[in-house]
């Protein structure tokens, strides 16, 4: 938990106490659900937290905006986005059951309400859109983007900090992947955000709605 609040120091008592809890929840979880690897339960907030919030150093979710994590997993990113964004709403989309029991769970257990989760593909989702989608190591950027452009609305008169659109955090040689997405995203190295020798290689990529 130290490693988060070296990075950031503005949370309210009830967000510490939320995040101050997850590790605890999820090494329970763990040991009935593989989540998250084990070995990495070690580094936790470092890995799985702090990498999360990478996204809230650059963009701020605003109120009310709808935010999908696709292929969220067991809630990385969306669930440290939730807590650190009380007022936007996150919806939790993975096509394994299990982790969506599991970011239930951890939700109710420390009052986050800003979350819903659906067992499905994102290609399967219809008559929904979304302000932004948010993905973690999940696909190539190229079948992300494929399945969500036609979930995100086209918010014409948007601020520059408040994010329309695709945004991934990723790791290794880009390059390519870029190139055959035929997208063309910013892109952050994370190392250069949270100077740890974990984020070497690790790029978060944002690809507007246009």
């Amino acid at each position: 938990m130290e490693i988060i609040q070296q990075y950031f120091a503005d949370f309210t008592p009830k967000q510490t106490e939320q995040l101050f809890a997850l590790k605890d929840l999820y090494s329970s979880w763990n040991e009935k659900i593989n989540v998250i690897s084990r070995k990495d339960m070690d580094n936790f907030y470092l890995h799985h937290v702090l990498h999360s919030l990478t996204i809230a150093t650059q963009f701020e979710f605003k109120k009310d905006s709808q935010v999908m994590d696709l292929g969220c997993g067991g809630g990385f990113p969306g669930v440290p986005l939730a807590i650190f964004f009380p007022d936007t709403n996150f919806h939790m989309v993975d096509s394994i059951n299990k982790k969506l029991t599991v970011i239930k769970e951890v939700a109710t257990t420390i009052g986050l309400a800003n979350i819903t989760v659906q067992h499905s593909r994102a290609e399967d989702i219809k008559n929904r859109q979304f302000d932004t989608i948010v993905s973690r190591a999940v696909a190539p950027l190229k079948d992300l983007w494929r399945w969500s452009k036609p979930l995100i609305k086209k918010n014409k008169h948007i601020a520059e900090q408040e994010p329309n659109g695709l945004m991934c955090l990723k790791g290794g040689d880009l390059n390519q992947e870029i190139f055959e997405s035929g997208c063309k995203p910013y892109v952050w190295d994370i190392y250069k955000l949270f100077p740890e020798e974990y984020f070497k290689e690790k790029f978060m990529l944002y690809q507007p709605m246009k």
